[in-house]
């Protein structure tokens, strides 16, 4: 597992395995971003910086560029910079808030998985992908992107409630049709 060489797609459906359901995808996103603020606020306490936080997210984005579609990499550079604003933004807190957070955020994750337990089979996955630190690291890095892809990109996976058909779209446009007796009835959109 090198995590300066993946194969996104394979990755990508190994995390459907267990994170096919919608609601799990946006925990997990939440998650993250309480983890990276976390972190982002011991490296302030540690260096008294928050520009250093460049030196981190750069060569970040670097390794994911040359992993990802464009259209995922696009999205995880919106997401660290929004990342980055917020962290710029809300007030430091003190240094043993942030260790605190850590295992907090963590645990929700964790948690999780209890309410959203749609899992598939992952022998094949696991032949590749042993648990241990090196699929510790790559899922570190590829988290975020994989979070992206599917609350982004991925509709087909989405629940129904929140897609439309990519061929219809909702239309509040009534028009009356010739052959109709009074009532309105949608009007395709043109």
């Amino acid at each position: 597992m090198n995590p300066f060489k993946v194969n996104f797609q394979e990755l990508y459906e190994r995390h459907l395995c267990r994170h096919s359901q919608y609601g799990i995808n946006v925990i997990h996103a939440a998650a993250v971003l309480g983890i990276y603020l976390a972190l982002a606020g011991i490296i302030f306490w540690i260096v008294g910086t928050e520009w250093l936080l460049l030196f981190v997210i750069i060569p970040y984005l670097v390794v994911v560029a040359s992993n990802v579609p464009w259209r995922i990499l696009l999205g995880t550079v919106l997401f660290t910079v929004l990342f980055l604003a917020l962290f710029l933004y809300v007030p430091k807190l003190p240094w043993w808030v942030y260790v605190l957070a850590i295992p907090v955020f963590y645990k929700i994750q964790a948690w999780s998985h209890k309410v959203y337990n749609v899992e598939k089979d992952m022998i094949e996955f696991n032949k590749k992908y042993k648990k241990g630190f090196a699929l510790f690291v790559l899922l570190s890095i590829y988290e975020i992107p994989l979070l992206l892809n599917y609350l982004i990109f991925d509709k087909d996976n989405w629940p129904t409630w929140l897609r439309f058909s990519r061929t219809e779209s909702p239309n509040l446009n009534l028009k009356r049709t010739p052959h109709d007796a009074g009532d309105y009835h949608p009007a395709p959109l043109r």
